[in-house]
C-alpha cells in the first residue's frame, strides 16, 4: 500500500512510530504530523504520553472519514500549469488513501485575499468534512490557524500534504498587498507598477 508516496511494509509486531518513520525514509516529525491529522497510512495508537505504536498490516487501508474537499490555488495566470499539477497530486493522494472526494476547487487569486469565492464555497460545503491542500499557504497566507480552529469546532479538519510555503508564489501575493497600499496613496492606475518597483528595490537592498 502506498500513501503520501510511502510504501508500507508488514511487521510481525507493533513498532514505535519513530522507528517506522526512519525505516520508511521519512522524517519522524512528518510521521507525527500525519498521525495528528489522521492521515498516517498505517494503523497506529497512542499508548502513552510519548509513545505511539504502529501496527502495520500490508493489506489494510486507511478509513475514509467523511467527504474530502480538495483545494488548489496559484497567484497568477502564468502559474496555471502548477494549478493543474496541484489538483492532480491532491486527487492522486485521495485515491491512494481511499478517501471519498466530494468537491474539488481550484482558483487563481492572491493568498492574502480572504474573499476568494471558490475557497469560501469549499469551506461552506457541509458535505466536506476534510479539506486537503498541498501546502498550508495554498489555503491562505494569513490566519489559516483560525480556519483550522473553526473547522475543528465543527468536527472537521485541514490536511496539509507538505510543510513549508511556496516561495515563488509569495512574490505574487506580496505584489497584491503592496498594490492595495499603493492604490490608496497614488491611485489604482500606477499602483501595481509602484508595488513591483518597491519589491525590486527591496530585493537589491
Amino acid at each position: 500500500m502506498s500513501v503520501h508516496g510511502v510504501t508500507t511494509v508488514a511487521y510481525d509486531a507493533p513498532v514505535n512510530l519513530t522507528e517506522w518513520a526512519r525505516a520508511q525514509g521519512i522524517s519522524p516529525h512528518t510521521a507525527y504530523r500525519w498521525f495528528r491529522q489522521g492521515t498516517l497510512p498505517v494503523p497506529a495508537q497512542r499508548v502513552g504520553p510519548r509513545m505511539i505504536l504502529v501496527n502495520v498490516d500490508a493489506n489494510s487501508a486507511p478509513a475514509a472519514t467523511g467527504g474530502v474537499g480538495l483545494y488548489a490555488r496559484v497567484s497568477s495566470h502564468e502559474q496555471k500549469t502548477d494549478l493543474e499539477r496541484q489538483v492532480a497530486r491532491l486527487s492522486g493522494w485521495a485515491a491512494k488513501a481511499g478517501h471519498r472526494v466530494v468537491r474539488v476547487e481550484s482558483e487563481i487569486g492572491s493568498g492574502m485575499n480572504g474573499a476568494r469565492s471558490k475557497a469560501r464555497r469549499l469551506l461552506a460545503d457541509p458535505d466536506v468534512s476534510t479539506v486537503v491542500v498541498e501546502h498550508k499557504d495554498r489555503l491562505g497566507r494569513v490566519n489559516v490557524e483560525l480556519v483550522e480552529a473553526a473547522l475543528a469546532a465543527h468536527g472537521r479538519r485541514l490536511v496539509v500534504l507538505d510543510e513549508g510555503d511556496v516561495d515563488n508564489d509569495l512574490v505574487g501575493d506580496m505584489v497584491e498587498v503592496l498594490t492595495s497600499f499603493c492604490a490608496r496613496l497614488y491611485g489604482r492606475r500606477s499602483a501595481r507598477d509602484r508595488a513591483r518597483k518597491a519589491l525590486e528595490a527591496a530585493e537589491h537592498g
